[in-house]
């Protein structure tokens, strides 16, 4: 629940990969950099900070493998150093095709040039569906992001989000959908805490207010990570969320999942591993869940190409479903 753009959604696989909803593109998520800042081992011995509430499950999560039905197509483009564009066509028999045109602006501060980091970003599709990110660091320790989703012609999200990073804590306040005439609104607190080099504490605070009903969920957070691995518990009144992540060598990383939810009453159990070679430029990654659903993608650099071919699959044996896709990313 680190983000309110999910905050209408199950906890994270439950309807995926076999959802007829259209999968969410990468970006809809903060970027590594903004989520994840490097937690090293500080040599003046203070506390390194614990980073954003959103990224506490990140390093499980990139070890499975995402979703690809169809056929898809994406180019990237870099223009200049601070503007990136990208094409994306994707035409399937599950879900509606379509075309998405995606811009970057980035950045060009101290704070930010090094990381790359975007400040502005703009995505609309075929549908005229429209999506945009302004993401800015105002001063070193304060962080302002901003975001504007439409559904054809219609208003799905605005939030507004402003994170202050310390030495050794984080503190993070986002304000959702706000509307007077309806009186409502949705509100989010964040809190991460370096209680040592390892262990981080912390908690995430949802509060809702309509019309016909009021109400908050509060979240308990904890994540222990150690040079090769990381284990992290996120338990509330919604449901529980916990990982675990494992680098068993340069090429082999593994993850464990497991999810409940109270409102859904369902959980799910998945596995996920990624296996990187190399040698033949390929990295494929494999999971399997306890609903009978086992998936995996295969990435291949095209060299001397600059492309990268992608194959998956998954299969739902309980619902006896498949999805095949072939896809490729030219730049």
């Amino acid at each position: 629940m680190g983000s309110v753009l999910a905050l209408s959604s199950g906890p994270g696989h439950q309807n995926w990969p076999f959802s007829t909803d259209r999968p969410p593109s990468r970006w809809d998520a903060h970027p590594a950099h903004w989520d994840s800042p490097p937690r090293w081992e500080r040599r003046d011995g203070r506390l390194p900070n614990p980073g954003s509430f959103h990224s506490l499950h990140r390093s499980c999560k990139d070890v499975f493998p995402q979703q690809i039905e169809g056929v898809k197509m994406i180019v990237n483009k870099t223009l200049s150093s601070f503007f990136k564009i990208s094409h994306a066509l994707h035409l399937s028999a599950v879900s509606p095709s379509y075309y998405r045109f995606h811009v970057e602006h980035l950045q060009s501060d101290d704070y930010s040039k090094d990381k790359d980091a975007p400040a502005l970003i703009g995505e609309m599709d075929s549908s005229g569906s429209l999506n945009a990110h302004a993401l800015l660091n105002l001063t070193e320790r304060v962080r302002a992001r901003t975001v504007f989703q439409t559904q054809q012609s219609q208003f799905v999200t605005w939030q507004f989000e402003t994170e202050y990073r310390g030495n050794d804590f984080t503190a993070a306040v986002t304000v959702a959908n706000p509307d007077v005439l309806r009186e409502s609104v949705i509100l989010v607190a964040h809190f991460l805490q370096s209680v040592t080099s390892g262990l981080v504490l912390g908690g995430e605070l949802v509060y809702h207010r309509g019309r016909a009903e009021e109400g908050g969920i509060l979240t308990l957070a904890g994540q222990y990570s150690r040079p090769n691995w990381v284990a992290t518990l996120n338990a509330g009144k919604g449901g529980a969320h916990a990982s675990y992540y494992h680098r068993a060598n340069k090429q082999i990383q593994v993850g464990v999942e497991f999810e409940a939810s109270t409102r859904t009453q369902e959980t799910t159990t998945s596995f996920g591993y990624q296996m990187e070679l190399p040698e033949a430029n390929m990295v494929f990654r494999g999971m399997i869940n306890s609903r009978c659903i086992i998936g995996g993608i295969l990435e291949k650099r095209l060299t001397p190409l600059p492309a990268t071919l992608i194959m998956g699959a998954f299969v739902n044996h309980r619902g006896d479903k498949l999805q095949v896709g072939l896809g490729i990313n030219v730049g």
